[in-house]
């Protein structure tokens, strides 16, 4: 059975910035050491831009309600604990392109530090060309892995 797709309309905001590049607080892109552990387990995000795209999809929120994949606490650095991760296939589209990608989903109730307003939803995505801060996009997400309110 296909799966339910929805569309939604939204703007690239600044993140945390800890995911494409080393930070005050990790000295390395957590991408980069993430991906790894994520091809192991069956996601290879090679190809794909190291850096995450911070979609708002205010005034909606969203919920991972039942992902692709689930990664249950993965030790991916020492700097804090086990962290689970979830990821559900998306496409990005901007200036009439579509671009591949994955909602990538941190549980916050694992993740220390940088979390995220429920209306934004981070996505690792093939490099897109000339993309900046403030640039309109639409994300095409599977809605019986995502729910959105």
């Amino acid at each position: 059975m296909p799966s339910m797709k929805r569309l939604l309309h939204g703007q690239l905001v600044r993140g945390h910035q800890v995911a494409s590049r080393p930070s005050a607080a990790y000295p390395y892109s957590t991408l980069e050491k993430q991906k790894p552990y994520f091809k192991e387990r069956g996601l290879d995000l090679d190809g794909y831009f190291i850096g995450t795209l911070n979609i708002s999809i205010h005034p909606l929120t969203f919920e991972m309600s039942a992902p692709e994949l689930t990664f249950p606490l993965l030790e991916w650095t020492d700097l804090h604990p086990p962290e689970t991760f979830s990821f559900s296939r998306c496409t990005v589209f901007f200036r009439g392109q579509a671009y591949a990608g994955w909602v990538y989903y941190p549980h916050p109730e694992t993740k220390r530090n940088h979390f995220q307003d429920a209306s934004l939803i981070e996505v690792i995505a093939a490099p897109i060309p000339e993309i900046v801060y403030g640039d309109e996009v639409d994300l095409e997400i599977n809605a019986d892995e995502i729910s959105v309110k």
